[in-house]
């Protein structure tokens, strides 16, 4: 996709710009919170009906039919589950100036280019929750420029150079709750053996939070404080010894790959 210039649309006031979503849930919420926080009109679908409520109560929010959001938004987001989007956009005008940010993983540039034509200008990424509060990286292709004035500093953009890679992104994503499973592992263990289990969550989710957010962001990061952890007869070795003879590296990168190809659309 070519990138076209953007700015945020001089008619609103401020400069703000006038967003609409299609879809109101999870992944919606925290978008429509940071952005209302910024001062952009944002307009709701009535789709998740007590997410809507509490957005118009709380964020001022406008909830209105479909079509309506539509008409009166510039930038749209797309946030409905993939097998949503045949029941509910083929029924939609949208126009040919119409800004598209699409939140739906799996769903190609083509896909999106018919069923929201004469709209042109696309961009998809992959927010998580906590963009809310800054820090989330969101890997995008398309129209990146869309992103950047919308979320950036607070959340980078990282561009991508194809849907395939942007997929490989949504994969990674979908890591997360898998990491979030195996500390919950953890913390249920610890909690056996200390008979705390709600010191046991803090602990382990403080570790590990406070662990990441002082490390480096460069390439090899990773690596480097691994093996400054795992030395020589350290219980961290140990730890990294045994989850990979016993197969969870395998296991991980079996999930990825089958995540990747599910996401695929030539597949």
């Amino acid at each position: 996709m070519a990138r076209r210039p953007f700015c945020l649309d001089p008619r609103s006031p401020r400069g703000m710009s006038r967003i609409g979503f299609i879809g109101t849930g999870h992944i919606a919420a925290p978008m429509v919170r940071f952005l209302a926080a910024r001062g952009h009109e944002i307009r709701v679908t009535r789709r998740s009906q007590a997410v809507s409520s509490a957005l118009a109560a709380d964020h001022g929010a406008i909830v209105a039919d479909t079509q309506i959001v539509l008409d009166g938004s510039d930038i749209i987001f797309l946030c409905l589950r993939p097998h949503q989007i045949n029941d509910v956009l083929p029924s939609l005008t949208f126009r040919a100036d119409h800004k598209i940010v699409s939140v739906m993983a799996g769903i190609a540039s083509d896909t999106l280019a018919t069923l929201c034509a004469p709209a042109s200008d696309f961009v998809q990424t992959i927010p998580l929750g906590f963009l809310e509060i800054g820090g989330c990286p969101l890997a995008a292709f398309g129209n990146t420029t869309v992103l950047e004035a919308l979320f950036a500093p607070e959340n980078p953009v990282v561009p991508v150079a194809s849907e395939t890679a942007l997929n490989a992104h949504f994969a990674i994503c979908a890591m997360v709750p898998g990491l979030l499973d195996m500390m919950q592992t953890g913390a249920n263990w610890l909690g056996d053996h200390t008979q705390d289990p709600a010191a046991a969550d803090f602990f382990t989710t403080q570790l590990v939070s406070g662990f990441l957010s002082a490390m480096d962001r460069d390439h090899g990061a990773l690596a480097r404080e691994r093996d400054a952890l795992a030395t020589d007869g350290t219980i961290s070795l140990q730890m990294t010894q045994t989850l990979r003879t016993q197969g969870a590296h395998d296991a991980l990168h079996s999930a990825l790959n089958a995540i990747g190809k599910r996401l695929d659309p030539s597949s």
